[in-house]
């Protein structure tokens, strides 16, 4: 069965053919480092992974490359920078964030059971492929200097008579529909309102590097830049795939595409682009002023890593995802009994029924469907579950992560049940219910069968 992926761009799943099977390349954005990254920002990174994870199995673990930007010059970090360092200088402040957030969203995603990428660079590691960037774009006419800025002409874009793209193809909007809805800047050096910035002037005490085009004030990039230069500095001038959120089709992926497909005068940047739904908590937008603003940090406090990457996979990557408390404990429970049965388990290889609906565009739901239907082949289950990054601890460690998260003192557990087994022996069973209820008001659950009792702490 060959993979199907579900192309933003064409707007129809389409059978994946790598430009180079000894190569398969893919890029996705990643965070902009200014503070801890929120429940949202978890299901890309979720969800590229398992692709990632995907595309190792089908091409070998030596012929897949993975890019995942870090974002680490932006407004917001400055303003962060200023806020929580106010004695320093503006760089070493921005310096300092930048470090400390870009190490808390490693060890965050690291919890979620994530792969780290073949390659993560950070912006401000390429200015000079941003610079030569902008410099074709200026050189070609779909660029322009204006008041120490450049932007970029999408009206130029769609004017050229080539094999580029239209601007607008990839959301689907005409340039009147994007003049009549985005949010544009108006600036008076703007030749149309539509035009966006590739570069800038740095404010006093901003980070700043010698500009573009013969400007002589120094000055920093755009955003949208920095992700062309990244993914074409690791990935070439067109790649097997492009990843992100569906927030980023707008401006940011369609900016991207213009920046690329007109500096190297291609006709796509990459073959595939993928994007993941939106996520709502308790049914509603998640946002600060609703208080249900949820970091990826603040929820690995209360439940495993791999409690959030299970509770993610259970809607297909395209949907809208409800995050609820409800599904949290269902996703817990699930990986309970997936760790009594398989953990320990020497894994054996991926079942067909799982890697099937993962060729389907990355159908999770019927995957996990699928690991139910497993339970009698531990084998199976066990390599399968490893390839969607579970199990990554002994039944023993998961177990005891449990004990240690909700404060069971298991030598306590053990006494009362010997005690209860003593009590069921005499058939003393007021007492043994006594003990009983006793264990369950502690949060342990019991199972009696043939070969004794055993427990596990209840979720």
């Amino acid at each position: 069965m060959e993979l199907r992926l579900y192309d933003t761009l064409s707007r129809e799943k389409r059978t994946f053919v790598p430009l180079d099977a000894n190569n398969v390349r893919m890029y996705v954005c990643g965070p902009t480092v200014y503070d801890f990254a929120h429940i949202g920002n978890a299901r890309p990174v979720i969800v590229f992974d398992v692709l990632f994870r995907l595309l190792r199995h089908l091409y070998g673990e030596a012929h897949v490359k993975y890019v995942r930007n870090i974002t680490d010059v932006d407004d917001k970090i400055n303003d962060r920078a200023a806020r929580d360092f106010p004695g320093l200088p503006l760089n070493e402040a921005i310096r300092k964030v930048t470090e400390q957030t870009g190490k808390q969203f490693h060890a965050d995603v690291d919890a979620l059971g994530c792969l780290r990428p073949t390659v993560e660079p950070r912006a401000t590691e390429h200015i000079g492929e941003m610079r030569e960037i902008i410099e074709r774009l200026v050189a070609g006419g779909f660029a322009y200097v204006a008041e120490d800025h450049v932007l970029f002409s999408p009206q130029a874009m769609n004017a050229a008579n080539s094999v580029l793209p239209r601007y607008g193809a990839l959301s689907n909007r005409s340039l009147d529909e994007m003049i009549a809805g985005a949010r544009v800047d108006v600036a008076p050096y703007k030749k149309d309102s539509t035009d966006f910035v590739l570069w800038k002037p740095s404010k006093p005490g901003e980070p700043s590097w010698p500009s573009p085009a013969g400007i002589a004030a120094h000055g920093r990039p755009g955003w949208h830049i920095e992700c062309s230069a990244m993914a074409w500095k690791h990935l070439g001038e067109h790649f097997d795939i492009h990843g992100g959120g569906i927030d980023l089709v707008f401006p940011h992926h369609e900016n991207e595409v213009a920046q690329t497909c007109c500096a190297f005068h291609r006709e796509r940047m990459a073959n595939t682009w993928m994007h993941n739904g939106f996520l709502q908590v308790e049914g509603e937008k998640m946002s600060k002023s609703l208080g249900n603003f949820i970091t990826i940090h603040e929820l690995l406090a209360d439940w495993p890593g791999e409690v959030l990457r299970l509770n993610m996979l259970k809607t297909q990557y395209r949907s809208p995802i409800d995050w609820t408390m409800k599904s949290l404990e269902e996703s817990a429970k699930t990986l309970d009994d997936w760790y009594r049965v398989a953990a320990d388990v020497a894994p054996g290889k991926p079942a067909a029924s799982v890697i099937e609906p993962m060729l389907d565009d990355l159908n999770t739901p019927q995957v996990i469907a699928a690991l139910h239907g497993l339970r009698s082949d531990a084998a199976a289950l066990s390599g399968s579950l490893r390839l969607l990054g579970f199990l990554a601890e002994s039944a023993a460690q998961w177990e005891g992560r449990k004990q240690q998260a909700s404060g069971v003192d298991a030598t306590e557990v053990e006494r009362l049940i010997a005690e209860r087994t003593a009590a069921r022996s005499r058939k003393d069973f007021r007492e043994s219910d006594r003990i009983r209820d006793l264990l369950a008001a502690m949060g342990v659950a019991i199972k009696d069968s043939k070969e004794g009792t055993t427990w596990e702490v209840a979720r």
